[in-house]
Protein backbone atom coordinates (compact mmCIF):
# COMPACT_ATOMS: atom_id res chain seq x y z
CA UNK A 1 0.00 0.00 0.00
CA UNK A 2 2.58 2.40 0.56
CA UNK A 3 3.93 2.83 -3.10
CA UNK A 4 -0.11 3.29 -3.94
CA UNK A 5 -0.26 5.83 -1.15
CA UNK A 6 2.44 7.85 -2.33
CA UNK A 7 1.32 7.58 -5.94
CA UNK A 8 -2.30 8.87 -5.33
CA UNK A 9 -0.81 11.05 -3.26
CA UNK A 10 1.61 12.33 -5.98
CA UNK A 11 -1.17 12.46 -8.22
CA UNK A 12 -3.71 14.26 -6.34
CA UNK A 13 -0.68 16.81 -5.87
CA UNK A 14 0.03 17.40 -8.61
CA UNK A 15 -3.72 19.12 -9.81
CA UNK A 16 -3.63 22.47 -10.50
CA UNK A 17 -6.68 23.29 -8.05
CA UNK A 18 -5.28 21.13 -5.10
CA UNK A 19 -3.33 22.99 -2.02
CA UNK A 20 -2.48 19.82 -0.01
CA UNK A 21 -3.57 16.90 1.02
CA UNK A 22 -5.77 17.07 4.86
CA UNK A 23 -5.18 14.11 7.53
CA UNK A 24 -9.37 15.45 9.21
CA UNK A 25 -10.00 17.02 12.43
CA UNK A 26 -7.79 15.08 14.37
CA UNK A 27 -5.10 13.89 11.90
CA UNK A 28 -7.08 10.55 11.74
CA UNK A 29 -7.69 10.58 7.88
CA UNK A 30 -4.51 8.74 6.66
CA UNK A 31 -2.46 5.53 5.12
CA UNK A 32 -0.33 3.98 8.22
CA UNK A 33 2.91 3.09 7.37
CA UNK A 34 5.96 1.71 8.45
CA UNK A 35 7.62 4.95 10.72
CA UNK A 36 5.36 7.42 8.40
CA UNK A 37 2.52 8.07 7.39
CA UNK A 38 0.19 9.35 4.01
CA UNK A 39 -2.27 12.09 5.75
CA UNK A 40 -5.33 12.79 3.49
CA UNK A 41 -5.63 9.19 1.93
CA UNK A 42 -7.63 6.26 3.70
CA UNK A 43 -8.64 3.30 1.68
CA UNK A 44 -11.02 0.27 3.15
CA UNK A 45 -13.63 -2.01 1.78
CA UNK A 46 -15.54 0.62 0.94
CA UNK A 47 -13.69 2.40 -1.12
CA UNK A 48 -10.35 5.32 -1.17
CA UNK A 49 -11.22 8.59 0.60
CA UNK A 50 -8.73 11.32 -0.40
CA UNK A 51 -9.16 14.71 1.74
CA UNK A 52 -7.67 18.03 0.03
CA UNK A 53 -7.25 21.60 0.70
CA UNK A 54 -7.71 23.23 -2.25
CA UNK A 55 -6.57 25.99 -3.71
CA UNK A 56 -8.14 29.95 -3.17
CA UNK A 57 -9.96 30.29 -6.49
CA UNK A 58 -10.17 26.69 -7.34
CA UNK A 59 -13.67 25.70 -8.63
CA UNK A 60 -15.14 23.38 -6.07
CA UNK A 61 -17.19 20.37 -8.13
CA UNK A 62 -14.40 20.37 -11.33
CA UNK A 63 -11.49 19.97 -8.82
CA UNK A 64 -12.98 17.77 -6.86
CA UNK A 65 -14.00 15.44 -10.38
CA UNK A 66 -10.73 16.20 -11.44
CA UNK A 67 -9.16 14.54 -8.24
CA UNK A 68 -11.29 11.86 -8.42
CA UNK A 69 -10.43 11.14 -12.44
CA UNK A 70 -6.88 11.30 -11.23
CA UNK A 71 -7.14 8.48 -8.62
CA UNK A 72 -9.53 6.21 -9.92
CA UNK A 73 -6.96 4.53 -12.17
CA UNK A 74 -5.21 3.95 -9.50
CA UNK A 75 -7.64 2.41 -7.08
CA UNK A 76 -10.36 -0.40 -7.02
CA UNK A 77 -13.54 0.48 -5.61
CA UNK A 78 -15.46 4.02 -5.45
CA UNK A 79 -13.08 6.94 -5.05
CA UNK A 80 -14.86 9.39 -2.47
CA UNK A 81 -13.28 12.96 -2.33
CA UNK A 82 -13.74 15.27 0.67
CA UNK A 83 -12.70 19.16 0.46
CA UNK A 84 -11.97 19.28 3.65
CA UNK A 85 -10.88 23.02 3.19
CA UNK A 86 -9.65 26.16 1.43
CA UNK A 87 -6.38 27.62 1.41
CA UNK A 88 -6.20 30.97 2.75
CA UNK A 89 -5.45 33.24 -0.47
CA UNK A 90 -2.70 35.52 1.69
CA UNK A 91 -0.65 32.14 2.67
CA UNK A 92 2.32 31.08 0.10
CA UNK A 93 1.80 28.30 -1.62
CA UNK A 94 2.75 25.08 0.19
CA UNK A 95 3.34 22.64 -2.65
Amino acid sequence: MSDLADRIAASVLAIDGVDGLHGGALGEVATYLPGRRVAGIRSDADGTEVHVVLRWGAPLLPTGDEVRRAVEPLVDGPVHVIIEDVADPRAVNRS
